[in-house]
Parts: structure tokens; sequence; C-alpha cells
């Protein structure tokens, strides 16, 4: 499968950023252990950040005819961003929203979620291992 990872806005500062709430590793770092990861082999894995909403949802229309799946932290976007979630439904592509924390047990913003009804599944709160949950849902779909 050629599967498209994309990370939002602030997640290029994950090891830097709050890492009671987000760990000490690296955007790069979860990468890199998720390409090793078993799930990972014979799957082609492309890897998207941007801080842009507009970048993300280009990225997401680019997936159209090249993606099998799209797995997308969409970090702040995830509460307010109609525009991704009409992205993420018109590619029509299976789509895993993922969160490294439990966004159920943070701040009341951050429970809402405007992308999950147009994705497949939603894995939270797991750290780096959302991105191999979501990973493993794909794959077995």
């Amino acid at each position: 499968m050629n599967i498209l990872v994309i990370n939002g806005p602030n997640l290029n500062l994950l090891g830097v950023r709050e890492p009671d709430v987000y760990g000490s590793e690296t955007l790069s770092d979860i990468e890199n252990w998720l390409n090793k990861q078993p799930e990972s082999n014979g799957n082609i894995i492309v890897w998207f950040q941007s801080n842009h909403e507009g970048d993300l949802i280009d990225r997401i229309h680019e997936a159209m005819g090249n993606s099998d799946g799209i797995i997308i932290n969409p970090g702040a976007f995830t509460h307010y961003s109609y525009a991704l979630r009409d992205a993420i439904s018109s590619v029509n592509i299976p789509t895993i929203e993922v969160h490294l924390s439990d966004i159920e047990r943070r701040e009341n913003f951050r429970k809402l979620s405007v992308i999950t009804d147009v994705c497949i599944k939603r894995v939270a709160g797991f750290g780096k291992k959302s991105y191999l949950i979501g990973l493993q849902a794909l794959l077995d779909q």
C-alpha cells in the first residue's frame, strides 16, 4: 500500500513543545520508528508536515490516485478546520485520524474533532503508537 502520513501545525516542534504532553521524541524520531516497524515492510510510507492549512489541503488533494490510505494528525486544525474535513471527504481515500495525546482528556476545546466523522477511525492517546495503530487499521481494512 501507498500510505500518506500528514502532520499538521506545531508537530514540527515535537520533542520541544510540551514534552509532558507530547513526549520527548521529535517528529523525525517517530517517522524513523514507524518506518522500522514490521507493519511498514512492503508498504510505501510518505511523510508530510506543514503549519499551513492550505498546504495540508493541497497534499490531500494530490493523494488522489497516488495513495491507498492517509494517516493524519491534524493538530489544532482538528477542532475547527472544516476545509480540512471537506478535503478528506472529497478525495474518498480511507483516512485515519491520529493524536499523540488523548484529546478526550484535555481541555474542553480539544475534545471536539470536526475531522472524525469523515475518517474511518480515530486513534488517540497512545503517543507514537497511535501512528502504528492507525497504520494497522489501514492495512486491516
